[in-house]
């Protein structure tokens, strides 16, 4: 077994951006760090994912002219769009969260782990919320070169879901389209690294060793990349792949003093305070079913096979509680399985000439957009499990889906198809002549880009991020009318967002179920209760929230032997 001295010592476990964000900032105040990584590739579901970090009142908003936010008015979002449970707000949580994080994103800056940029015209989700702003919040890395990162490149994750290389912009410009010219594995699979909604310009380790040509990262693992790429220049700093921890060491007292890890060749330990930062609970199926009541049938996930909730299971090894979000407010996206041993999801729900209907033939949310898919499925009072997406030829034959190109043949197993709707309603099991009757009023209103009965089609975060910028009058919008007519039963999909998680005090501390510190253990990510935005949520809380209690805990590990 191998160890390491006790003193000065920091050990983070999860090398997801959270994580590594906790080592750099420990290391640059002083402390020795080490990093344990479950799996061989580093970057968690943060690599997966857009790269959206929402920070309200933030100086790069103001770099770049854009000057409508204040402090006042992004505590007013955050409180107006908590209102489902408001008991699940922890309002000093919060309050911390929204005070440090424009701090934190600076001082990120400032120490070179990244160049931010503002994602361009992208609202806050809920737009009728009061303090909600229609750009300004969302902010992303700026090109980083891959090169930078030497042989780590090469254990890196690159997104499978978005097209990494290309901007944001250029994404708005030109939408969310699939790589043909990739396969598609299971979720967290070397294989399913290649898989992308829309044309990767990161280039293979081949094509660089072939061109020496630039690497462009954006999106999550742009993000990532850059942070990682930082860390690598500290030499009191050990990231350790292939790592799992096994076990939190503790002192007589119940103090954690450290971690064992299980590596290649056998056991490690590294003593010293512990940072949980191991991401979410998606492939744990025990954890999905009490902290999300979703059995195998109506789950999967698109983040790495790696999180399995063993931030929660460490923590509560130590004594420590797990603050629960109700499930009709984590975010998950309508996907399905991809008949290649995985999920998939992609912006085709969204889509025009498209629409979700539960077992009866009827709708029952804003179809496009996944908050109100989510809270209306799951409504204890009245759930709408199973769900399907159903869809008509005019879809196939523009967009396709997921990886399947536009009007190629669907994997077989995964679509059914039939010449009418009625007929394909009876193969799903839904109601098919109830399914005609909905698919009549649906396209009456969406041949004029209306929903007046689910506002389809008036978000402008989901117009302007999910929909058909060609498609008139409304991008999201279009009749399910030409035959022959497609569906498949859909599942709610974890993005390693689970919102329940390890309960922390603001500041990061995990807390018993008394409310009482464990010493020596703290908890950052999505490893940590989403108890600051309670049940609201908005794309980029996560990271944003993320990265500013890896820079309270990294501050704290800094100014004391804590």
């Amino acid at each position: 077994m191998t160890a390491h001295p006790p003193g000065s010592h920091v050990v983070v476990v999860g090398a997801g951006l959270s994580g590594i964000a906790t080592a750099l900032g420990a290391a640059l105040r002083g402390r020795s760090v080490t990093v344990f990584e479950s799996a061989d590739l580093v970057g968690g579901a943060a690599a997966y994912s857009g790269g959206q970090v929402w920070v309200g009142a933030n100086h790069v908003a103001r770099r770049e002219g854009i000057e409508d936010d204040s402090p006042e008015l992004t505590e007013r979002y955050v409180r107006g769009i908590a209102h489902a449970a408001p008991e699940a707000l922890d309002p000093q949580a919060m309050a911390y969260w929204l005070a440090e994080a424009p701090a934190a994103m600076r001082y990120w800056e400032e120490v070179g782990a990244i160049r931010w940029t503002v994602i361009p015209g992208l609202a806050d989700y809920h737009a009728e919320a009061d303090g909600a702003l229609g750009a300004g919040r969302y902010l992303t890395n700026e090109v980083f070169d891959g090169r930078a990162l030497g042989n780590w490149r090469g254990r890196l994750r690159v997104s499978p879901y978005f097209p990494v290389g290309t901007t944001y912009a250029e994404m708005f410009r030109t939408g969310r389209s699939v790589n043909r010219d990739a396969e598609q594995g299971p979720a967290g699979s070397r294989a399913g690294e290649a898989q992308a909604f829309g044309r990767t310009r990161a280039g293979s380790d081949a094509d660089r060793a072939v061109t020496g040509g630039p690497d462009p990262l954006t999106f999550g693992t742009g993000v990532v990349a850059s942070f990682l790429a930082r860390a690598l220049r500290e030499e009191s700093l050990e990231i350790l792949p292939s790592h799992p921890v096994t076990e939190l060491l503790r002192d007589d007292a119940g103090r954690v003093i450290g971690a064992r890890a299980q590596g290649p060749h056998g056991p490690v330990e590294r003593h010293g305070p512990v940072v949980l930062a191991t991401s979410s609970y998606d492939w744990n199926p025990e954890l999905v079913e009490e902290l999300l009541g979703l059995g195998p049938d109506d789950f999967g996930s698109v983040a790495p096979d790696s999180l399995r909730g063993d931030g929660i299971t460490l923590a509560r090894s130590a004594g420590g509680a797990v603050a629960r979000i109700p499930p009709t407010s984590v975010p998950m996206l309508p996907g399905w399985e991809s008949g290649q041993g995985g999920f998939a999801y992609g912006p085709e729900f969204a889509r025009p000439h498209a629409f979700i209907v539960d077992r009866t033939g009827r709708r029952f949310c804003n179809d496009s957009y996944w908050v109100d898919i989510v809270a209306k499925a799951l409504d204890p009072k009245d759930p709408h499990l199973p769900f399907f997406l159903v869809w008509d030829e005019r879809h196939h034959r523009k967009y396709g889906l997921g990886t399947v190109p536009p009007g190629a043949d669907y994997p077989q197993g995964t679509v059914t198809s039939a010449p009418t709707l009625r007929a394909l309603g009876d193969a799903l099991g839904i109601d098919g002549v109830q399914l005609e009757r909905t698919a009549e009023v649906f396209n009456t209103h969406a041949e004029q880009g209306e929903d007046p009965f689910y506002d389809r089609g008036t978000l402008d975060y989901v117009l302007r991020f999910y929909g058909d910028a060609a498609h008139r009058p409304n991008p999201v919008l279009g009749p399910v009318a030409e035959p022959p007519f497609h569906g498949l039963r859909l599942r709610f999909l974890g993005t390693g967002i689970g919102s329940s998680g390890v309960r922390t005090d603001e500041t990061g501390h995990v807390l018993d179920t008394h409310g009482r510190t464990v010493p020596g253990l703290y908890a950052v990510g999505s490893c940590a209760a989403l108890t600051a935005a309670g049940s609201g949520y908005n794309s980029g809380f996560a990271l944003g929230r993320g990265l500013t209690l890896a820079y309270s805990v990294a501050r704290q590990l800094g100014a004391a032997d804590s």
